[in-house]
């Protein structure tokens, strides 16, 4: 499997508030190789965890309330956010630590394809399943 890059999705008019934490078009996605999915939003956000971490992946929804940006409401849920279309939540078997800090249970990312993103990781789980590498498990 070739790596894949999926957008982060940023709406225009939010571009202004994430310039601060360095969040561009070109250093805001989330890829997914071979043995891992790499998130990454601008220069506050990278953090990379294998697929055999996934538990699920679904499309989400983000209401406008939570805001944008690097987004946490500390009790394990993490939002990478430039738009409040297409979400996307991708909750992990273990809790990670955000920034080393904040426990990390379920990430929400917005995604310029978010079903392809969903069908990917379903996919790449399962290849690397076959492979001896994730669980197979991975709920979409």
């Amino acid at each position: 499997m070739n790596e894949q890059r999926y957008k982060i999705r940023i709406d225009s008019w939010w571009q202004p508030l994430l310039l601060p934490g360095g969040a561009t078009d070109d250093n805001s996605y989330v890829e997914i190789s071979d043995e891992s999915v790499r998130m990454r939003f601008g220069w506050l956000f990278d953090h990379t965890f294998g697929l055999d971490d996934i538990e699920s992946v679904h499309e989400s929804s983000w209401p406008i309330w939570y805001g944008v940006g690097w987004r946490t409401n500390f009790l394990g849920m993490f939002g990478l956010i430039g738009s409040h279309r297409g979400v996307v939540e991708v909750k992990l078997r273990r809790a990670h630590r955000a920034w080393g800090v904040l426990r990390c249970q379920r990430i929400a990312v917005s995604l310029e394809e978010p079903q392809r993103f969903v069908e990917a990781i379903a996919k790449a789980a399962l290849h690397a399943a076959a492979n001896g590498g994730a669980r197979a498990g991975v709920s979409v």
